[in-house]
């Protein structure tokens, strides 16, 4: 098999996979890629997630930067690294910028930048961005310095701030050791930081610039500008060295724990046909779930609906209308005229998911809120007009908008909301690790809308349905890996597969009542021009466990394989498996029972000597249990 034909199945594409340089001094090691840092640990501890230097369109877009005079240099306790960067709007402007990187063995890193641009540059940031990991950090203590000395003592968030825990930061101090302390100092500018699990980033992000400040902005024609982040070791001690992780990683799979949620799959008015043409493979699917969307301002009406009558024709699974209410008029007369359409159509529903139109677009911190009228009216007039139906309400838009507008949940028979893994980062690596978000982000949904409300999740899918920061997704013609794209080739390859099962994996203890997962056809299709892909042969196995019985199951090392397990309706348990990364792993099933590992294709997969199964680079395994499990 050729290099690219590899690319394509694991990826969707043959974009070359950007390859990161080790660099390390001493207890220091990062790895160096694109222009920044990232992975920078102490005695292999991670005390930063990243460091880079962001450049950002209106739309919140990011620009792929041009490098050009790269220069490395490793030496006896001591890395370091300069480049000179291009970004290229699309007016023409050009902005440039210098960077030097440098690391010692004391553990010091400092990180300079200095720009300029060529004519007045747009933006909505330029600066510098530094992520905090989340899992080890969530809930414990730092220490903040603001710019006028004063010390803030207080703790990272554990549940998700909706907006910004600390503001005007001078500098962040957090234990990696006792008595050992990392100190990140920031200069140039004022700098804040969000909670970035809000989006399912796997990160706290400090950033330059205050969002309560006016955006987009222009950077004045030749004039320079500089910042810097430096990275310091306070206190006596080392951290503790992290064990090596050698292989199998083990699986414990054990009774009945609840419910799996159910599968659902989102339809649109424009793949609607395609839909109905496919209808072998959408019942090869069998989803429990049609997530009907339909918009006004889109131009969605009658025709729309017919065609979802047609549909829920041809596949009786539950039917949800996912409504974009206008809210510009009289609300009755609105959800009146709605409920009037959705009869003459014909349509067979089961339950209505209301959403203001204003509020899929994102109302950041310091901005004023749009006209809207109250939700409790909102949702008042839905159930009016649709009094034997059930009503779910939240947001069509990601978590961040449901943790800044809180929905009457009393008012409500279930709440929803989507995630989306690539608003700001897009590389293989960020988005598995926004797997480590989401069960912040099932918590915390669950401290906003209460441990008894039914609560469904998605469509969440890696390509971005719709933009709630800019005015529109990003094209992406060349298939690369982008923040904000509609079309991510990925979801053709294996990688959306093993994305999709560690997906539902992390909402296994959120007790979710339905997970929809993604579309039949279209830029978020399981199919790729009618064939189908690993991710819809992974949906027919999540389809097949939605709603039955879970079983507990554990994996040895989360972040590396993900795993869950339930009994299928003929009562057989079974086990699914995903290597979450791009290396082979090897996967055994504790306990004295063989289990028998099966390809995504079918086939019987053969386990070694001491009982381990070899698990491909993004690799999903189904584990059959032996009879009487």
């Amino acid at each position: 098999m050729t290099s690219r034909q590899v690319l394509i199945d694991l990826y969707g594409t043959d974009e070359p996979v950007p390859q990161a340089r080790l660099l390390m001094a001493g207890p220091l090691s990062a790895e160096f890629g694109g222009g920044g840092l990232r992975a920078i640990r102490i005695d292999g501890v991670e005390t930063l997630r990243a460091i880079s230097y962001v450049v950002r369109d209106r739309d919140w877009g990011t620009y792929s930067p041009e490098l050009d005079d790269l220069r490395i240099a490793q030496e006896e306790g001591s890395f370091s690294v300069s480049y000179r960067a291009t970004c290229r709007s699309e007016t023409g402007t050009v902005l440039r910028y210098d960077a030097t990187i440098r690391g010692t063995a004391e553990g010091h890193l400092r990180f300079d930048v200095t720009a300029c641009p060529d004519g007045d540059f747009e933006t909505n940031r330029c600066g510098f961005s530094v992520l905090h990991p989340i899992v080890d950090l969530a809930g414990r203590a730092v220490e903040v310095e603001h710019s006028d000395g004063a010390i803030e003592r207080s703790m990272f968030p554990d549940l998700i701030d909706p907006y910004q825990p600390f503001k005007d930061i001078r500098a962040i101090a957090h234990e990696v050791a006792p008595g050992l302390k990392a100190v990140c100092r920031l200069d140039g500018d004022v700098f804040e930081m969000e909670d970035q699990r809000n989006w399912s980033d796997a990160s706290y992000k400090t950033y330059v610039r205050p969002l309560a400040l006016p955006w987009p902005y222009l950077l004045p024609a030749g004039e320079a500008f500089r910042q810097s982040v430096t990275l310091s070791l306070v206190g006596s001690g080392g951290a503790p060295r992290v064990a090596s992780r050698a292989a199998p990683v083990e699986i414990s799979i054990g009774g009945p724990i609840g419910l799996l949620p159910r599968f659902g799959l989102a339809v649109t008015p424009e793949d609607s046909a395609d839909v109905a043409a496919q209808i072998e493979h959408l019942a090869e699917i069998a989803p429990q779930t049609l997530l009907y969307h339909l918009d006004p301002g889109a131009g969605h009406g009658r025709e729309a609906l017919a065609a979802y009558a047609q549909l829920a024709a041809l596949w009786p699974a539950e039917a949800v209308l996912e409504y974009v209410a206008s809210c510009g008029g009289d609300l009755d007369e609105e959800f009146a005229a709605l409920a009037r359409s959705v009869r003459e159509a014909g349509l067979a529903y089961d339950a209505i998911v209301v959403s203001p139109a204003v509020d899929r677009q994102s109302t950041p911190p310091g901005s004023k809120w749009p006209d809207c009228p109250p939700l409790e009216a909102v949702y008042a007039a839905a159930r009016r007009a649709f009094p034997s139906t059930r009503l779910g309400g939240g947001t069509l838009a990601y978590f961040t908008e449901l943790n800044r507008k809180h929905p009457p949940v009393e008012l409500l028979d279930f709440v929803s909301h989507c995630t989306c893994p690539i608003v700001h980062a897009a590389d293989d690596l960020s988005v598995m690790q926004t797997l480590e978000a989401l069960p912040f982000i099932t918590r915390s949904a669950r401290a906003i809308i209460g441990a008894g409300k039914p609560y469904r999740i998605g469509p969440s899918t890696i390509g971005m349905r719709h933009n709630p920061y800019g005015a529109r997704t990003m094209p992406n013609p060349e298939q690369r890996r982008i923040p904000m794209a509609l079309d991510d080739p990925r979801r053709r390859g294996r990688f959306a597969a093993s994305w999709m099962v560690g997906y539902a994996t992390c909402l296994a203890d959120a007790d979710v009542e339905t997970f929809t997962g993604g579309a039949l056809t279209g830029p978020l299709g399981l199919l790729d021009h009618g064939a189908s892909t690993p991710a819809f042969r992974a949906a027919c196995l999540l389809a097949a466990l939605g709603g039955r019985p879970r079983l507990r199951c554990l994996s040895e090392r989360s972040g590396e394989v993900a795993c869950l397990a339930g009994r299928l309706r003929d009562g057989w348990a079974v086990a699914l498996a995903a290597n979450l990364t791009d290396r082979a792993q090897t996967v055994r099933v504790a306990g004295d029972v063989e289990w028998v590992a099966h390809g995504l294709n079918g086939g019987i997969v053969p386990s070694g000597k001491d009982g381990g199964v070899e698990l491909e680079p993004y690799a999903v395994l189904r584990f059959d249990a032996p009879e009487g499990f």
